[in-house]
């Protein structure tokens, strides 16, 4: 029967990996997706083999049966415009479910003392990191969750300078907790109270530690969280002798580790200092001179004479475009153009919109051709020999001032060069800011004209007088 589970898991591990790596484009991401599904479900099936007391059956089918039922409907019916905030609010139960697996494994052998019969010291270990770390990744994920949902304002909440000691305070309140219990573990054990104090503070240090981090490092805040509860899971597998959760959490908290530094580096800022407190979602914070300028408006049909007439035009999508829907409208719009011989290109931003690759989900489920989408460095040479740039409410990562203001909070940052374009039509509600609450002078530039409503509606109107040309 040992044999059988350490098949399953090895067949359940390969599957893991090779549907990870199908994730690596679009034609292959949904096949990866329901290969490592399979996985996790010969995972889940080679679990229930190996448990030898089939008195708790009921209630691990009970579980089972539970979440499903609160898991696929909002996976099925969330729309692509919220799936940052289901991405944080699932990843953020999986560090939960690690807290609470942590906590039980406390109580049912009386403060460890009794865990398998004599307490190892990284079981204990494992077992109080997988307490911190889950629970900062849950509360924390809320957080994140709240501020993407608008149900928390996105500007940073803190406390000024009395933040970062604080949550130094509760790392250490909640470590030096978990040493006592630890040292107790192997004596007689210590009261659940002590428990109960590592995963309270843990939690107050989760949501301190997020809410003074802006909305415009919420993509990299997402990835972190994600490989925290990663690698939360995998302690917790050490924990337990599971080599499912030992490998599924190492997985999870690698390659969570390596986005979080690829994106990082995209927006030139470290994680310390995104951790230390971002910036974003305040009012529009003035960058340059001061010098009050005015937006040039632009109607659906001037749009539509200038893509017509030009060469080149490259698409430059970003959250306004996943908030409108307006990806199946760009498309049909793209389309038009390339059967008048203009070449249309799409400029994709590593943070554009509030989840990793966000533009890249919402034009390939609009099936624009992949070869289409170009990443920042690609195409950051090609706006000089462009004749008109589309921006679709995309704000931050097309702001000059990331390269010329050195007093703009976002100095620094590597940017699209939209601004070298010839010509520059965005597609805005209004002259609001962006994400990072930073007004970008793009939009008040000689060369640059506003058309200003629904993202789709205004791609519409642009297609049905590209219709008439």
């Amino acid at each position: 029967m040992d044999n059988l589970v350490n098949i399953l898991y090895i067949l359940a591990f390969a599957l893991f990996i090779y549907g990870l790596m199908g994730l690596t484009g679009p034609k292959t991401a949904v096949r990866g997706n329901w290969i490592a599904a399979v996985g996790m479900g010969i995972a889940v099936v080679a679990t229930l083999i190996a448990i030898r007391d089939t008195d708790n059956w009921i209630i691990i089918v009970a579980g089972l049966v539970v979440g499903v039922a609160l898991g696929v409907p909002p996976a099925r019916f969330t729309k692509m415009t919220a799936m940052p905030q289901l991405v944080a609010a699932f990843n953020g139960v999986g560090g939960g479910t690690v807290a609470l697996i942590s906590l039980s494994e406390f109580l049912n052998t009386q403060g460890f003392s009794r865990m398998h019969e004599q307490p190892t010291v990284h079981i204990v270990i494992a077992s109080l990191f997988a307490a911190i770390i889950g629970s900062i990744s849950f509360w924390g994920s809320l957080i994140a969750f709240g501020k993407l949902q608008e149900i928390l304002p996105g500007r940073p909440i803190g406390i000024g300078k009395l933040q970062q000691p604080l949550n130094i305070l509760l790392l250490i309140g909640a470590v030096a907790a978990a040493v006592v219990i630890g040292l107790g573990a192997a004596k007689d054990g210590v009261p659940t109270w002590w428990m109960v104090l590592v995963l309270v503070l843990a939690a107050v240090l989760g949501l301190m530690v997020v809410l003074p981090i802006g909305g415009a490092d919420m993509p990299v805040v997402i990835s972190l969280l994600n490989a925290l509860t990663g690698l939360s899971a995998a302690a917790a597998g050490l924990a337990l002798n599971n080599t499912a959760m030992i490998v599924a959490g190492m997985i999870v908290g690698a390659s969570g580790t390596i986005l979080t530094n690829l994106m990082a580096k995209a927006m030139n800022r470290s994680i310390p200092a995104i951790v230390a407190g971002g910036f974003g979602g305040g009012g529009a914070v003035a960058s340059g001179s001061g010098e009050q300028k005015q937006a040039k408006a632009t109607s659906a049909a001037d749009a539509a004479i200038q893509m017509a007439y030009a060469n080149q035009v490259i698409v430059v999508p970003g959250y306004g475009m996943a908030v409108a829907q307006a990806q199946h409208a760009v498309k049909e719009m793209a389309t038009l153009l390339e059967a008048k011989g203009v070449e249309v290109k799409y400029a994709i931003h590593p943070v554009a919109g509030r989840m990793p690759g966000h533009m890249n989900v919402l034009l390939a489920e609009a099936e624009v051709p992949y070869d289409s989408l170009k990443e920042m460095d690609e195409i950051n040479g090609e706006f000089a020999r462009t004749d008109v740039a589309l921006v679709i409410g995309a704000n931050d990562v097309t702001n000059p001032a990331a390269r010329e203001d050195s007093s703009s909070p976002i100095y620094g940052m590597p940017v699209l060069n939209v601004d070298q374009a010839r010509s520059v039509i965005v597609l805005k509600r209004s002259m609001n800011s962006g994400f990072a609450g930073i007004d970008n002078p793009l939009f008040y530039a000689d060369h640059t004209s506003m058309l200003f409503g629904d993202a789709k509606k205004s791609v519409s109107a642009v297609t049905e007088e590209l219709k008439a040309l």
